[in-house]
């Protein structure tokens, strides 16, 4: 069935994305990953029995934030949900280029995809995909795909 086009919602109704929950071994190698290679910015680093088992990131701009929890024990991640966590940066191949100089191996250098954006493609200290894309004008309008 087709997705039907209605007007906004009441304000009242209306959502926002808030933050993406990832799940990890250790929360240290992957703080180390998110906040000093990408710039994320630390809000707060909650361990237990001198255990990091959580901390909460704002994004470099915007107001989304990212959390990293530590697996339960016993628990497993999963090779892939079918999640991958999309961040948008204006000087992609700038950014791509510094962090590949701090070590960060990329599956895909930056690239013009058909849909008319950069993508870069990469895995975090535990395996989650990443792509880092710039879209520009074009993130809100349809992408129009040549052949």
């Amino acid at each position: 069935m087709p997705l039907r086009k209605r007007g906004p919602a009441k304000t009242h109704l209306r959502l926002s994305f808030n933050h993406a929950m990832v799940y990890v071994r250790q929360v240290d190698p992957a703080l180390h990953f998110y906040v000093d290679r990408l710039g994320f910015k630390l809000i707060e680093r909650f361990e237990h029995k001198g255990c990091a088992l959580y901390a909460r990131l704002r994004s470099p701009l915007g107001n989304t934030s990212l959390a990293l929890h530590v697996l339960e024990p016993g628990q497993t991640l999963p090779e892939t949900e079918g999640v991958r966590l999309y961040l948008e940066v204006k000087n992609l191949d700038a950014f791509c280029k510094k962090l590949e100089a701090s070590g960060v191996k990329f599956l895909q250098a930056p690239k013009l995809m058909p849909w008319g954006w950069r993508h870069a493609y990469l895995k975090d200290p535990d395996g989650h995909e990443l792509s880092l894309y710039y879209a520009g004008a074009k993130r809100f309008q349809k992408s129009i795909i040549k052949r």
